[in-house]
């Protein structure tokens, strides 16, 4: 099994459950706490691709800030999307698991089970 990584934010009960969730599968994933060491653009792009998302799709939309930074009416915009995403990582969607070439977000926790087999 290729090493796990986790998007972890400590502070996120579905972050803590998923992780959580790792460990009782035998699992014990590198922990990046993402709010401390953000991903920068291209990672952030490549951590879409895995998802098959675009930066809309992992955005925080319930959190203040988006709201606050006027981030709705830029919503078909992917590089402003992605640079207020990379900018402010608070927005961005946690957790996020990755294995090899494979993401998974996990809300609900038990999606990020699919990395596993």
């Amino acid at each position: 099994m290729g090493d796990i990584v986790i998007y972890h934010n400590p502070k996120c009960s579905k972050s803590r459950q998923t992780l959580q969730l790792l460990k009782d599968n035998g699992v014990h994933p590198r922990v990046v706490e993402y709010l401390k060491t953000p991903p920068d653009e291209d990672t952030l792009a490549r951590i879409l691709g895995m998802l098959e998302m675009e930066p809309i799709d992992l955005i925080r939309v319930t959190e203040d800030l988006y709201g606050e930074l006027g981030l709705e009416a830029h919503k078909k915009d992917r590089q402003a999307i992605l640079k207020a995403m990379v900018e402010n990582p608070i927005l961005i969607e946690r957790p996020i698991v990755f294995k090899d070439n494979q993401a998974r977000v996990g809300r609900p926790p038990e999606a990020v089970l699919e990395l596993l087999s």
